[in-house]
Order: C-alpha cells, then sequence, then structure tokens
C-alpha cells in the first residue's frame, strides 16, 4: 500500500505527489530543451513530452521505493 500525504489536514495520495514532482521536472527539462535548441531534432515533440515525463516519473517512483518512501 502506497502511504498517503497529509497537507494541512488533507489526505494526498502518494502518487498524486510524485507526479506533481515528475511534472515540474519535466517541464524545467523541456524549457532546458528549448533553450538548446534541441527541438530540431525532434519531428513530434508531443510525444517526446509524454516520454520525458514517463522516464521522469518512473525514475522518481523507482528512487522513491528505493529510500523507503514508497512501499
Amino acid at each position: 500500500m502506497i502511504p498517503d500525504l497529509c497537507i494541512s489536514g488533507i489526505f494526498v495520495p502518494g502518487l498524486l505527489g510524485g507526479a506533481f514532482i515528475a511534472l515540474v521536472t519535466t517541464v524545467a527539462l523541456l524549457r532546458l530543451l528549448t533553450l538548446l535548441g534541441a527541438w530540431r531534432v525532434f519531428s513530434i515533440r508531443p510525444l517526446v513530452e509524454l516520454a520525458v515525463f514517463t522516464i521522469v516519473f518512473s525514475l522518481l517512483a523507482q528512487g522513491l521505493s528505493t529510500i523507503g518512501s514508497l512501499p
């Protein structure tokens, strides 16, 4: 079972918190790709955005389960 986060008395699912962190990280990485001009390499930008989010979220979930924050 995944532990819930308690924020000001409101219980938030643990995966939702992880997804929010992954979303913020993904936005930062996509802005970095824009600044570097790396979008010229990719033909389908939304697919790349989804792939980056999936990779960041899976790495975050794997890292959190390794340190014991998630079971």
